[in-house]
């Protein structure tokens, strides 16, 4: 999961900066920061709606609003190629930029973990990972092999598929950088082609096992991201803008469920995805107004991967005071889906300030700065 830096609210008008910004750092983008924080709750929606904490009139609203939910981790591979293409540092090492993305996620990881094998020994009817459940959850391996899918906090299923990326991510990365305009472009037809022919297969069940956590099958929609960052780079980008691109998107999302479950919904969302992350990119360039630039939204977004991290635990203790699929009527039901979703709020503000924001500034503190401390 990456996050765009945070910037004023308005910023000055600018031209898309092109490949002859050699050394200097690429702009911030906070209208990606307030994005990530949708897609976020459209998650946090979606396990609502599966915990069933809605029944009848409120039940079909919530299924007909976030039963499409998934599609936000979606939202998230796309962005996440974007953001990293976009930041990527001219001679970076990839020592460095794997460093980098260790201390991004893993201290979070680490903690929402430790609190999942907290409760799978103290709460009852939680699952109890085997050893070697646990050890490829905590090297991010577990979305290789169904068994091990959603081991302890079941949503880090996302970052054994993003732990992939950035293996794979200096590779692409030098890809792109030898690439024009027309060879990114290319490179995103060809990734919006694989994810179509993914999904087509999924549904036609060519394979033994789902595929919307298997990590090679989502590389195409982190590859899109970052061609399309490589088209903005270069000042090419000719796709809609905002408002166009964001109603393409939510006409996918209601599209999602009129296609089977699992990978092949992603066939009804990547293009409006693909569409919508660059058209924010520059309007935050060029300082065209964007919702998504919003301070308390950007703020939000900060918060996203850890909400992100720790909601599904919330939802779960949860169940030993509700019930499994207890069906309120809308108002209880409401009530009840706002304090999961507060709680859930300022547990993931306590992560960001007291985990995620001190532990990534110790682990990419420099060696001389720490000899200076202990000098």
């Amino acid at each position: 999961m990456t996050t765009a830096t945070k910037a004023p609210p308005t910023a000055p008008a600018a031209a898309p900066p092109s490949r002859t910004r050699a050394s200097a750092p690429a702009p911030s983008l906070p209208s990606l920061t307030g994005l990530r924080w949708m897609a976020a709750v459209l998650v946090f929606g979606l396990h609502v709606h599966n915990f069933r904490y809605f029944g009848g009139t409120g039940g079909r609203f919530v299924s007909w609003g976030f039963e499409a939910g998934a599609s936000g981790v979606s939202f998230f591979f796309v962005l996440s190629g974007f953001v990293l293409m976009w930041s990527a540092r001219p001679g970076d090492r990839a020592s460095r930029f794997w460093w980098r993305r260790v201390a991004r996620v893993y201290p979070v990881h680490l903690v929402t973990m430790a609190v999942a094998l907290v409760m799978a020994f103290t709460l009852p009817r939680q699952p109890r990972p085997t050893l070697p459940q646990g050890l490829a959850d905590v090297f991010l391996v577990h979305s290789w092999w169904r068994p091990w899918w959603q081991t302890l906090d079941p949503v880090s299923w996302s970052l054994a598929c993003e732990a992939f990326f950035y293996a794979a991510f200096p590779l692409l990365a030098l890809v792109l950088r030898r690439l024009e305009a027309r060879g990114a472009t290319v490179l995103a037809a060809l990734s919006v082609l694989a994810v179509l022919a993914l999904a087509w297969t999924d549904a036609h069940h060519w394979w033994d096992q789902p595929i919307s956590s298997f990590p090679a099958a989502r590389l195409p929609e982190f590859a899109l991201g970052a061609a399309t960052a490589r088209l903005v780079l270069l000042g090419r980008w000719r796709g809609p803008g905002l408002e166009a691109s964001l109603a393409l998107a939510v006409i996918g999302y209601f599209l999602v469920p009129q296609m089977t479950d699992e990978y092949a919904a992603t066939a009804c969302t990547i293009t409006g995805f693909a569409l919508l992350i660059p058209a924010a990119a520059v309007a935050d360039l060029r300082g065209l107004p964007s919702l998504w630039r919003r301070r308390w939204l950007v703020r939000l977004g900060e918060l996203s991967f850890a909400f992100y991290m720790i909601h599904l635990l919330v939802l779960r203790a949860g169940t030993h005071l509700l019930g499994t699929r207890p069906r309120y009527d809308l108002l209880t039901g409401a009530a009840v889906a706002t304090a999961a979703f507060t709680v859930s709020l300022g547990l993931s503000w306590l992560l960001y300030e007291g985990v995620e924001r001190p532990a990534r500034r110790l682990l990419l503190r420099r060696p001389a700065r720490r000899k200076a401390a202990a000098a």
